[in-house]
């Protein structure tokens, strides 16, 4: 199981994070989540600040390009093996910085890797 952070977390259950995060629970993976209101879903907590969680395989991105400029160092500084780039996250500018630390990305759709067995 690839241990996950969910950022731009959401409570709200029509949004395509929290539906993420239902979903990555429901597939047993662990998962960790960030956004700007605290809550909690599917028993997940989602903090508010950018805490350092050990061991992240995939942080999966649920934040506009402009948005995730603030999260590029802390992005690295978790050094996961991925990030994915959900549709509307695409973002060159923070492909290039991932390169040059060794992290891979996909511009790809969490909820479609999980639901074909490619996560």
């Amino acid at each position: 199981m690839k241990k996950t952070l969910v950022l731009g977390a959401s409570l709200n259950p029509g949004r395509y994070s929290n539906i993420a995060i239902n979903r990555l629970v429901k597939y047993g993976h662990p998962v960790e989540a960030v956004g700007l209101k605290t809550g909690e879903v599917a028993g997940v907590t989602i903090a508010t600040e950018k805490e350092h969680f050990e061991d992240i395989d995939t942080v999966t991105l649920y934040l506009n390009p402009k948005r995730q400029v603030e999260y590029y160092d802390y992005i690295v500084s978790l050094k996961p093996k991925r990030v994915v780039f959900n549709p509307g996250t695409e973002n060159p500018e923070f492909y290039e910085i991932l390169k040059k630390n060794n992290i891979a990305f996909e511009v790809a759709c969490t909820l479609v890797l999980l639901g074909t067995n490619q996560y």
